[in-house]
């Protein structure tokens, strides 16, 4: 593992996005460190259709993986553990890590990503990865042409979701799981022009279905069966370290970037899903390439 001194790049994450800007850093012969928390949201993913070069799908833990392997192969050093505390010092930044390690490096990517919400019902997560629950219908909703679809949501993010993919299907219910004035009288009037059934019930229990139809149980007696359910809960962003250092960031809490991917705080950079933008993997991998050469860039004669 390089010094904590000498380290001229810290990469806080692990998806695709931190792993993408250690292939590009290694390739940049540069010392720089890893910190892998363990939760990327591409670990989630049972099978991605829409990744460029993988026209028979990749699993998003595979995907990783083989990510880390070109990582490594140009020099990537990993640390496993989780950054708690961020600060600027006299040679860059100073990062803290939980278990009471300190690492100094001149410049910092965050590629921390963001949480999904989901429903606040047992087995949500597993049902995730499982592919029993789905919650992002720009990666995958081509394969759910012509089936049965409810959409877990609230307000106008519940809404936008069950539109979208009316370009898939005419079988859609938006279980809208918010206050009814969440969803107004205008956003209903859309969704019931495009045939789209509201049902202003919360779901007290998924019942997860591998081999068909699964089912959301309303109240005792009241169950509806769907072929393919959606979560559109929206998602967190894990920006409390760019917070620390009073990083710009939009009005839904990602980070502002540069053209060069920089935040407002010099040579604090992002990258992903963090970042304002769409959230998908392979936009994360561009603005991680982006980010690491302008790193690179930067530290020139360093």
């Amino acid at each position: 593992m390089p010094a904590a001194h000498e380290l001229k790049a810290l990469v806080i994450g692990a998806g695709p996005a931190g792993l993408a800007a250690a292939i590009y850093l290694g390739r940049f012969k540069r010392r720089f460190l890893v910190v892998d928390g363990g939760d990327s949201r591409a670990s989630y993913i049972p099978l991605s259709r829409n990744h460029p070069g993988f026209p028979d799908g990749i699993s998003g833990p595979d995907l990783l993986a083989r990510m880390r392997q070109q990582a490594e192969r140009f020099g990537a050093v990993f640390r496993q553990g989780t950054v708690i505390g961020l600060e600027v010092d006299e040679n860059g930044f100073e990062a803290r890590l939980a278990d009471g390690e300190q690492l100094s490096a001149a410049t910092v990517l965050l590629a921390s990503g963001v949480k999904d919400v989901l429903p606040p019902l047992a087995g949500a997560e597993d049902a995730v990865r499982a592919g029993l629950l789905r919650v992002c219908p720009i990666c995958d909703a081509f394969e759910v042409q012509e089936k049965n679809l409810a959409v877990i949501g609230e307000g106008a993010k519940g809404a936008r979701e069950a539109l979208f993919l009316t370009t898939y299907a005419e079988r859609i219910c938006l279980v809208h799981v918010g206050a009814e004035e969440q969803l107004p009288a205008e956003d209903r009037a859309r969704l019931k022009r495009a045939g789209i059934e509201v049902v202003d019930t919360a779901p007290r229990q998924l019942a997860l279905d591998p081999e068909g139809a699964s089912a959301i149980c309303f109240s005792e007696g009241e169950t509806r069966h769907f072929d393919v359910l959606y979560a559109a809960l929206g998602t967190k962003p894990r920006s409390e370290l760019a917070a620390q250092l009073g990083a710009s960031t939009s009005s839904d809490g990602c980070l502002t970037v540069s053209d060069h991917q920089e935040t407002s705080v010099r040579g604090l950079f992002a990258a992903g899903d963090l970042v304002r933008g769409l959230n998908q993997i392979s936009t994360a991998e561009g603005e991680a390439a982006i980010a690491a050469t302008a790193i690179h860039n930067r530290l020139r004669g360093q």
